[in-house]
């Protein structure tokens, strides 16, 4: 007659799976799931920090963002500019942006690249599987910011 295992040795020599129960570890318990919204910020906090960028977004989008800062409660917003496609271990990632006169723009594509697939791949796990940038503009050193170019109500012509 085979001998019958005590449950004392079923817990010490049992398999052991990562987790003090016996169970699945807790990366296999659930699924994650991640918005593109939380990609787009990451993106664009990590465009950035890149010297040379002056601003995310197509002109369009930069003036109806800076409006939209601009009203009471209204906050800037961090992912103007970047459109990112989310599955469930990949993303893709679209930017556009405004450089600075006089930076070497393959150059900052190059490192806008590196630190965005860098970020995004640490934060979040997923494989960036492309960043397609788009230079839309170059900022001059005479053009004026771009809070500059609204009127402000102190700039407001008072007569029509």
């Amino acid at each position: 007659m085979p001998d019958t295992p005590k449950p004392s040795d079923l817990t010490k020599s049992g398999p052991s799976h990562g987790t003090p129960h016996g169970g699945p570890p807790a990366e296999e318990r659930g699924t994650t799931a991640l918005a593109d919204g939380v990609v787009e910020k990451i993106a664009g906090m990590a465009a950035r920090e890149v010297p040379g960028i002056y601003a995310l977004g197509s002109g369009l989008a930069r003036t109806f963002g800076a409006m939209r800062d601009r009203v009471p409660g209204g906050r800037a917003s961090i992912s103007r500019g970047i459109k990112a496609e989310v599955g469930e271990k990949q993303t893709a990632i679209d930017i556009a942006l405004v450089v600075e006169y006089g930076v070497v723009i393959p150059e900052l594509a190059a490192t806008v690249r590196r630190n965005i697939i860098s970020s995004v791949e640490r934060m979040t796990g997923l494989e960036v599987v492309e960043v397609n940038i788009a230079v839309n503009d170059i900022h001059l050193p005479d053009e004026p910011d771009e809070e500059e170019e609204l009127p402000s109500p102190e700039r407001r012509t008072r007569v029509q």
